[in-house]
């Protein structure tokens, strides 16, 4: 029989262990606590953790934390960038090896992006040296040490300047969201910021001591670059598990909430790094739609169905989900209309932020308000073909 998880942070996200999920800001992120408290009130040892929107990889992290096997999806570069750097053990010293090698694989950067966001932004050294990180992790970020780095990096490319040493590379900017470049340079001529010269490598490795000084549990696991919505993951995850393994145990997400669908142009300096144009990208290529709810419903129905195949009977998934308030949608309907039929039947709502304490019958716990809460957390479990499948999928 397996064992209970054993949650080593006794002061949940608060702990020196749990740095390394600030590595950097993201947006729409459900908190550690959230899937800690989850799988570190009820997971087996040994159990599969899945999240098919991943994000900026708490999920997956907090599996991590309790020693659990984990699998993360999502579409976006930034994302698997951040997701992949929270299931690496590199020391300090391995990454700051990787950062002097990659600065000196290229003595000056083939492309440096010009304009005059550009020259607000990074002094012309700094932009320099990030240019020359930049085209080295591209042509290779395949060690552990280069993806932490990586996404050190991702953290470090804009934020506030402060009054001591500077950890951030930028001039003034938001830390979470890209400074738009109209309105940043706008913001940094009427108040006569200068990008500050800062020591790249420094900065490096401060936050690497900060977000890789402590020892966490090594676990099986992968972030993959893809989407949940196409059937085709189900095949690209049975074959990393090459039959060794029965199928999740559980799925902890969040999915875009509806109307949210600045994801691209709010993380456009970190696509940047990554490969992208060094310009705005609005496009909405490869996201959910959020044209109308029932569109985005459906497609939300597909991906519930491809977890689902990937599940053990029984399994337990837990989403939190909202809607932005220029959309006057319920976003249990959402959830209601988006799980029919799919094989999970839900058993719980609650209003998000209190795992711990829910009411059964969710329509009338959740329509008794005055107004439909703009986040709910769903449970539900996996029921589809239990007798057909007993023992999961493989």
């Amino acid at each position: 029989m397996s064992k209970p998880v054993q949650n080593p942070l006794n002061n949940g996200s608060r702990a020196p262990e749990a740095r390394l999920n600030a590595i950097c800001p993201y947006f729409t992120m459900f908190p550690l606590d959230f899937p800690l408290g989850i799988l570190g009130s009820a997971a087996q040892a040994g159990e599969w953790v899945l999240d098919p929107f991943c994000g900026r990889g708490t999920t997956n992290f907090a599996a991590r934390l309790l020693g659990l096997p984990t699998i993360g999806v999502d579409s976006s570069p930034v994302a698997v960038a951040l997701s992949q750097a929270k299931l690496v053990s590199p020391s300090v010293e391995e990454i700051m090896d990787a950062a002097r090698r990659a600065l000196d694989e290229r003595a000056e950067p083939e492309d440096v992006p010009c304009g005059e966001f550009w020259e607000l932004a990074y002094h012309q050294s700094v932009l320099k040296d990030l240019c020359r990180l930049r085209e080295a992790l591209l042509a290779d970020c395949r060690s552990p040490a280069r993806i932490a780095l990586r996404a050190i990096i991702l953290g470090a490319l804009h934020g506030p300047q402060s009054r001591s040493y500077p950890s951030y590379f930028s001039n003034q900017a938001p830390r979470t969201y890209a400074p738009k470049p109209a309105y940043s340079v706008r913001f940094w001529r009427e108040n006569s910021l200068l990008p500050r010269k800062v020591d790249v490598l420094e900065v490096i490795r401060i936050r690497a001591e900060r977000y890789y000084g402590e020892a966490l549990p090594s676990v099986p696991g992968q972030i993959l670059s893809g989407d949940s919505r196409n059937p085709g993951i189900i095949a690209r995850i049975r074959q990393l598990f090459d039959g060794q393994v029965r199928g999740f145990s559980w799925v902890i997400t969040s999915p875009p909430y509806f109307g949210m669908k600045t994801y691209v142009p709010d993380q456009w300096v970190r696509n940047w790094f990554l490969g992208g144009p060094p310009v705005v990208d609005y496009s909405v290529d490869g996201q959910m739609s959020h044209t109308n709810p029932e569109k985005f419903c459906d497609e939300l129905h597909e991906t519930w169905k491809n977890v689902g195949a990937l599940c053990t009977p029984g399994a337990t998934m837990a989403i939190r989900f909202g809607c932005i308030n220029s959309r006057k949608i319920d976003p249990l309907e959402i959830m209601e209309r988006s799980l029919a039929e799919t094989g999970w039947a839900v058993h719980r709502v609650v209003a998000a932020g209190s795992p711990k304490r829910g009411k059964r019958q969710a329509d009338h716990f959740l329509r008794a308000a005055p107004g439909p809460p703009l986040e709910i957390d769903v449970y539900a479990m996996w029921e589809e073909d239990r007798r057909r499948n007993p023992v999961g999928w493989i």
